[in-house]
């Protein structure tokens, strides 16, 4: 009979990709993976991976194994939620996975009622920019992802994750008291000879606002690059930036900086997403409810709450 924890290795190797990859997510060493890879091998009397290089390729009974290991864990994943689920009490581990701004805005409150309303569930909350942290829900290495979506934007879709919606963030342009007047009299494209803040190369947020700038006729001048939503505030307030923020950053305060329209008012999409086996396990949807209440009114989406489909 094939062993559950080698199938695992094995279809953690098929998401990671490397042995290493795997190592370091499971916590095993590198030698100790191959070992039981091989293992599996023999288990299965069949070749599973060839060497390519120096990585793993997989051959056509790999794959096909891979994919039956990876339908397995969803059933016992999905096994384990039905008993939780048939208990009164929500107890356990969540893990969350959460990008900046909706740590900032939600978080918080969400925490509080949980702690209050269920004393027995321990949450746990990493900072994960929006890909990764889905990508590791996926992977198993968190229980919940909250994640963004831009206008027109879209990304890979992973069948194996629900979405719920949770916020609809509008996004406005960011300028501090000097500059204000120049830049509502022009709309955005006046931007162009200011300096900008914007974050990092490769995150969805910097190509929307590259996209959105263009659109306007201009290359925004980044003067300053950073994923800290704070330090564009500072850098915004303090007249040395202009910048593209959202509503949720402020965390139902007072914006500190002149927030202007933008054309089309555009809003980003919060939303959280579980691995479908395991999103109705009792401590999930707790999570998930709780976030969903500690949206601010003006904030929630028409719907919230609701899956839909397969386009996490």
């Amino acid at each position: 009979m094939l062993d559950i924890r080698k199938l695992r290795l094995l279809h953690e190797l098929r998401i990671r990709g490397t042995v290493a990859a795997v190592a370091s997510a499971l916590s095993y060493s590198p030698s100790s993976v191959s070992q039981q890879l091989s293992a599996l091998e023999r288990e299965a009397g069949a070749v599973l991976l060839v060497k390519s290089g120096r990585r793993l390729q997989f051959t056509p009974q790999g794959e096909l194994l891979a994919q039956r290991a990876a339908e397995l864990l969803d059933a016992l994943e999905a096994a384990e939620s039905a008993v939780a689920g048939s208990s009164a009490a929500v107890a356990g581990i969540v893990r969350v996975a959460v990008f900046q701004s909706a740590a900032h805005a939600i978080l918080p409150v969400a925490i509080a009622a949980l702690a209050r309303d269920y004393p027995a569930l321990r949450v746990e909350v990493t900072e994960r920019e929006p890909e990764q942290g889905l990508f590791e829900v996926s992977a198993r290495d968190f229980d919940l992802a909250v994640a963004e979506q831009y206008p027109g934007s879209t990304r890979p879709l992973r069948s194996d994750l629900d979405r719920a919606e949770l916020a609809a963030d509008s996004i406005h342009l960011a300028v501090s008291a000097d500059p204000r007047a120049r830049v509502r009299a022009n709309g955005l494209a006046h931007a162009a000879d200011l300096p900008w803040v914007l974050e990092p190369v490769g995150t969805v947020s910097r190509t929307w606002a590259v996209q959105l700038c263009r659109a306007a006729g201009f290359e925004p001048d980044v003067r300053f690059e950073t994923a800290d939503l704070v330090t564009h505030i500072r850098l915004i307030a303090s007249g040395n930036a202009v910048g593209l923020l959202p509503g949720l950053v402020w965390a139902g305060g007072l914006p500190e900086v002149g927030l202007l329209p933008l054309p089309g008012s555009p809003r980003r999409t919060i939303f959280t997403s579980a691995r479908r086996a395991a999103a109705t396990s009792p401590g999930v949807v707790a999570v998930r409810a709780a976030l969903a209440a500690a949206v601010p009114a003006e904030h929630v989406p028409t719907g919230q709450g609701t899956p839909v489909g397969s386009d996490a």
